[in-house]
């Protein structure tokens, strides 16, 4: 099930019609994307605690969010990686 701008934009926070539209067609989930971005956040101490990195559409989303934040000036919200568990 591909994510709405409204799921989208509850994890980033508002973006432009054209990200949304690249992040729905990877056909990733809600917690995918959550987890993309609690990697961004995180990277360094996430890969410093063993953690491996991530593939498949995490590692999709984080280059999506990667190249966005390069390219478009978007700025993801940081948080602490608590504050994104459920």
């Amino acid at each position: 099930m591909t994510l709405t701008r409204g799921e989208i934009e509850r994890v980033l926070g508002p973006i432009d019609e054209h990200l949304a539209a690249e992040i729905a067609a990877t056909e990733a989930t809600e917690a995918d994307l959550t987890k993309a971005l609690v990697w961004l956040d995180a990277d360094e101490a996430r890969v410093n605690e063993g953690d491996h990195l991530p593939t498949g559409k995490v590692a999709e989303l984080i280059g999506i969010l990667e190249t966005a934040d390069d390219e478009d000036g978007y700025s993801p919200p940081t948080r602490q990686a608590d504050d994104w568990v459920q």
